[in-house]
């Protein structure tokens, strides 16, 4: 009987936090993994590229606190997965060899006889001054950098950190893990001959929307720390090339670093807008308020599906009635040729460009991307007598169908998809609001603005406007306006053209003027 055949143990660098940092290689291997142990460090969001089965252990690397698993548990769990034949990410924050461990787990990995490999990550350092806007090296200042340890292994007998040679035989000292040995450190680079007047920055959570650079000198820095409240994790950078932050800062300055933003749009919708905001430095976050799910019944549609050919019209008013639509016409074995007798009209630009990865060019586009824009346009048209399809949410504004059943359509209603409430989250949302640190909600769609409401569960208006007093609102369009108005909130930003490439416009605009 042969043996069963080990896993293999992928060390992966996870960058500093922000997860497009991560290489093409990690993101790779992500996605196939089956077990992936990961840091505290190493950004959440890169477990979203992980497949839905696959284990996920938290390891909790956290410096200063009591870690989730020992050092010596990692090491076990990685060679105890492996060898039960899985294929394991061990996600680290940073890159794996550079003060991440990565050694020691490979060498237990060698020593069990466990296949690995370790890919490289964008490491701590580089990362926290690029985006200071420091360069670590600078043909004008220093030609030479060094990287250390500011927490050695308190199990040591000594330090392996040579101060006297150090302190100024390296023009520009990174020093990662150092906020709680700050004082130490400043002492024995002054102590060994380094200037106090040097230039000193500290760099918290580098690369991320809270990212925070504080900037002094040798003899000031440990004060301005403290005042400051600069807590790990944060990195130090000592040298002339931190003058330079006051010319090349760039992306502490982008017009929405910093700005706490809720996103309410669908989870498989969200990642268009969040980009778009996120482009522009936002800490965009993530409260789904509609799930869409298909529907329970096909029946409505499916006999509609029969007799295409008898409609003069198909409407479609919203994304998903554009994939739902087809999902259920590719069940039913058709497919777009099925489509070649009825005019199609869509809600707006970006329903029409879905239509075209269908196979399908949207005939009729209004001017104003409404219900009531379309319901006009198709007027213009002419709707006497005309058979007319709308593939759309089971419970939706009936605006268009009432207004073409006016003008003498015979207009037919199909569900193909239904918005519900998503479980869960509706706690730490209503926490978010209490603590004041939301500056802005952003409603793309009615349903949007009736689920958020719904979620916050404020007990009376009053208490409503007062969790929402100092956030301001951002809505796609006046439908979707006049909802919020509706339930006593006021309107901050719309864009007159209802897109989310302008709503992100508007939003940049609102905070570069301000």
């Amino acid at each position: 009987m042969s043996k069963k055949r080990n896993g293999k143990v992928y060390l992966v660098g996870a960058g500093p936090g922000d997860p497009g940092l991560i290489t093409v290689r990690g993101k790779f291997l992500l996605q196939r993994a089956e077990v992936v142990v990961y840091d505290y460090l190493a950004s959440p969001k890169l477990l979203k590229y992980v497949p839905k089965e696959a284990e996920l252990i938290y390891a909790g690397k956290k410096g200063g606190v009591k870690h989730t698993h020992t050092q010596e548990e990692i090491n076990q769990m990685l060679v105890d997965w492996a060898e039960s034949g899985k294929m394991v990410v061990r996600l680290k924050g940073g890159d794996p060899f550079i003060f991440g461990r990565g050694g020691e787990e490979v060498e237990v990995l060698a020593k069990s006889g466990i296949d690995f490999e370790v890919v490289p990550g964008v490491t701590s350092a580089t990362a926290a001054a690029t985006y200071a806007g420091i360069p670590i090296t600078h043909r004008e200042y220093t030609a030479s950098v060094a990287f250390l340890t500011g927490h050695e292994d308190p199990t040591k007998p000594g330090s392996n950190v040579d101060w006297e040679k150090l302190a100024t035989g390296a023009g520009t000292l990174v020093v990662y893990m150092g906020i709680k040995n700050l004082p130490v450190i400043v002492t024995n680079l002054m102590k060994h001959g380094r200037d106090p007047k040097t230039p000193v920055a500290v760099v918290r959570w580098a690369s991320t929307p809270e990212q925070r650079t504080v900037v002094g000198t040798l003899e000031t820095i440990t004060d301005i720390v403290r005042e400051s409240g600069i807590k790990p994790p944060a990195l130090i950078i000592v040298g002339e090339v931190v003058k330079l932050r006051e010319t090349i800062d760039w992306f502490e300055k982008r017009p929405l670093f910093g700005k706490r933003i809720v996103v309410t749009r669908t989870r498989e919708q969200a990642s268009e807008l969040m980009a778009g905001l996120e482009e522009h430095g936002a800490n965009c976050l993530e409260y789904s308020t509609i799930k869409i799910e298909p529907m329970d019944s096909y029946e409505v549609l499916d006999e509609e599906l029969e007799r295409l050919d008898e409609y003069h019209w198909i409407l479609f008013t919203s994304l998903n009635g554009v994939k739902y639509f087809f999902e259920r016409l590719y069940a039913k074995g058709m497919d777009a040729r099925s489509m070649k007798g009825p005019a199609i009209a869509a809600v707006g630009k970006a329903t029409a460009d879905l239509l075209l990865d269908y196979g399908v060019r949207a005939d009729l586009l209004p001017a104003v991307f409404t219900g009531e824009g379309l319901a006009e346009a198709l007027l213009d048209q002419g709707v006497e007598g005309r058979n007319v399809l709308i593939p759309r949410a089971e419970k939706a504004r009936e605006i268009l169908p009432e207004t073409l059943r006016g003008a003498g359509a015979q207009v037919t209603v199909a569900p193909v998809y239904k918005n519900v409430s998503p479980e869960g989250k509706r706690e730490q949302l209503r926490q978010e609001l209490e603590s004041g640190k939301v500056d802005m909600v952003t409603f793309t769609s009615s349903s949007t603005v009736s689920n958020f409401l719904s979620m916050v569960d404020a007990d009376s208006s009053s208490e409503l406007r007062r969790l929402m007093h100092e956030v301001t609102i951002a809505a796609i369009g006046p439908i979707t306006a006049k909802t919020v108005t509706d339930n006593g909130l006021h309107v901050d930003i719309q864009p007159e053209s209802h897109t989310i490439p302008e709503l992100v416009h508007e939003i940049v605009a609102f905070y570069s003027n301000k």
